[in-house]
């Protein structure tokens, strides 16, 4: 049985994002990705092992007109323009590898101009998880509007990124309206969301909310106990002194 917290769910709000780019022509590949759950970002590769000339190339030339607007829309529209599926995905997952956010959300923004491109939650979710790492939390904030704008239900790993980002700055109160929003939509935690919260929670202090999301482990795990164990031996709590 679920505890009431207090907290109400977040409210959903579109964001309009403007393309810039020219508009690109349709390229004929076909591919699926897919992506695990808080997995170390890889370089999607091709049977080979290494990327394309023409993926390594628009990589490069993308980070070389990086400060400079005007030759960074020429890169666009002379390399990514003839860039198959497959290399313009492929340059997009190396710009992440190499921390280039900026310019990976620039090419996220292209891909999704694309003919071929169709709104894929594992895209989202790869960006949301940089950013939220570097505590860039408009940005993670935006992405998950714009995947609710594009028609996509958030999962269960748009709403974690979401809330790992929030906790990572010490906005609890919005990390909580978040799992609760999460929690109201049909969409179910799994361990890494149940874990992310409670660890965090506890290190802030916040036992009273960590409490509530324990006992949400026994609606939605099948091992609640062991679960608990196990993430009680992984992040044993801290001693916290109070000085006066």
């Amino acid at each position: 049985m679920l505890t009431n917290t207090g907290y109400s769910p977040i409210r959903i709000q579109s964001i309009q994002t403007p393309f810039g780019f020219d508009k690109p022509q349709l390229r004929y590949a076909t591919t699926t990705i897919t992506c695990g759950l808080r997995k170390p970002l890889r370089t999607r590769r091709r049977t080979d092992g290494v990327l394309s000339t023409e993926a390594i190339q628009a990589v490069q030339s993308l980070k070389l007109a990086a400060k400079n607007p005007s030759k960074l829309h020429q890169v666009f529209n002379s390399k990514l323009n003839r860039l198959l599926k497959d290399d313009l995905l492929d340059a997009f997952a190396e710009l992440q590898r190499q921390q280039h956010l900026d310019l990976a959300l620039k090419v996220f923004e292209f891909i999704r101009n694309e003919a071929w491109y169709e709104p894929d939650h594992s895209l989202y979710g790869d960006l949301m998880l940089m950013f939220g790492k570097k505590k860039l939390i408009d940005k993670v904030e935006k992405l998950f509007f714009d995947l609710i704008e594009e028609g996509l239900k958030p999962d269960t790993r748009a709403y974690t990124e979401l809330i790992g980002a929030y906790l990572k700055v010490d906005m609890i109160d919005k990390a909580m309206e978040t799992y609760e929003s999460m929690k109201a939509s049909g969409c179910v935690p799994d361990e890494l969301t149940l874990t992310i919260m409670i660890r965090n929670l506890e290190s802030a202090g916040r036992d009273d909310l960590a409490a509530i999301v324990k006992n949400d482990c026994v609606e939605y795990l099948d091992s609640p106990k062991k679960f608990l164990k196990e993430v009680a031996r992984k992040y044993p709590k801290r001693l916290r002194l109070n000085l006066v």
